[in-house]
């Protein structure tokens, strides 16, 4: 039988509350609100009673519906006469309110100014910062050790890192630095055809992918792949306190856990980089030859003439940059994990959020730098 509830006021002012049907969790429940609107009014009920002669088969569902009842009850002044309640569930409603909510127990919200705010958050920042920089110099300190022969890693995880890194991202690369080389073309030919220059759409899809866009796009697909995975991968580990484990034999977790990783993206992400700045020309390639009156052959020799080393090389850096800046995000994130379920996710989620940040400004920063130097 479905559950019902009725309330009317009685002769005598008071509010006559029916509940009929089964009241279970897993049954769709009806609410509580022409009870709490009525106790609400003015002037309020001079109480509230029971009916439950239909009452079937009831659980928590029920508890939970007569516990709201009685708190607006409480809350209006209005006395509640609980006898017409089963014996079970006035013991189970009276044990819920047998210990009263100590007084200032619940967190209250703050109301902060806007300075206040701005000045939070800088320290927050700030504190950031510090925690990143003193990571990166453990990393260095790893760094020697494997120089000197004296660090403790697995060789099997390196390679399994690069394959992970490398091979298994080639899909999801190829797809959008193909797709970014269409963009650039179709836009170029829109553009230069107007000025009679259509054939140096080549030029230009070829020196924004190989510059710019394929290290910088490879790098930002990695940061929220491979960057993400390190993140839950050793918050993870924090929580299961595998780390604690690797520090109590003596292992550093740096060592072992961090410093494969980094390798490996510094490894791989030149060379996706240079695969990505392939599949962008080529994308590229399939729009010129299609909207504009060129042969192949005239594409591809002004692809190559207008992609000189300079421009391959500052790629080829840039990518080493943004691979080193993605992986110490994911793993410092990871590390800084808590040690909670949320907290893998929270830590996942600003590993992606800081490793895109420092792509762009690193991307910044060298362009700056390239243009002062002339590259």
């Amino acid at each position: 039988m479905n559950a019902a509830l009725d309330c009317t006021v009685t002769p005598d002012d008071t509010l006559a509350v029916t509940l009929t049907g089964d009241w279970l969790l897993d049954a769709a429940l009806p609410g509580i609100e022409p009870v709490t609107e009525r106790l609400r009014q003015t002037p309020a009920p001079a109480a509230v009673s029971f009916d439950t002669t239909d009452l079937g088969a009831w659980d928590t569902g029920l508890i939970a519906r007569l516990v709201s009842i009685r708190r607006s009850a409480e809350a209006n002044n209005v006395p509640i006469d609980d006898s017409g309640l089963p014996e079970g569930a006035r013991q189970l409603i009276e044990l819920a309110f047998a210990v009263r909510e100590r007084e200032g127990a619940r967190r209250k919200a703050r109301d902060i100014g806007l300075f206040q705010g701005i000045g939070e958050k800088t320290l927050r920042v700030v504190g950031r910062s510090r925690d990143l920089l003193a990571f990166v110099g453990e990393l260095m300190l790893s760094l020697g050790r494997l120089f000197r022969g004296k660090a403790t890693y697995l060789r099997s995880d390196l390679v399994q890192y690069i394959q992970e890194a490398g091979a298994e991202a080639l899909p999801i690369v190829s797809l959008i630095s193909f797709l970014i080389g269409m963009i650039f073309a179709f836009v170029g030919v829109m553009q230069l055809q107007n000025f009679g220059a259509g054939i140096y759409t080549a030029d230009l899809v070829a020196v924004a992918m190989v510059r710019e866009m394929a290290p910088i796009m490879t790098a930002i697909i990695m940061a929220g792949r491979t960057g993400a995975a390190y993140a839950a991968q050793i918050g993870t580990m924090k929580v299961n306190e595998e780390v604690d484990a690797l520090t109590t034999l003596g292992m550093d977790p740096v060592d072992f856990l961090v410093m494969p990783r980094v390798i490996a993206l510094i490894i791989m992400l030149p060379m996706l980089t240079l695969y990505g700045s392939l599949m962008g020309i080529l994308g590229g390639t399939f729009v010129g030859l299609s909207m504009l009156d060129v042969s192949l052959v005239q594409y591809i020799t002004q692809t190559v003439n207008s992609v000189g080393l300079n421009s391959l090389l500052g790629g080829l850096f840039k990518s080493v940059v943004y691979g080193s800046l993605v992986a110490i995000a994911g793993c410092q994130q990871g590390l800084a994990c808590g040690n909670s379920a949320m907290a893998v996710g929270e830590s996942t989620t600003r590993a992606v959020v800081m490793g895109i940040v420092l792509i762009v400004v690193s991307a910044s920063i060298l362009t700056v730098i390239y243009i002062n130097l002339g590259i």
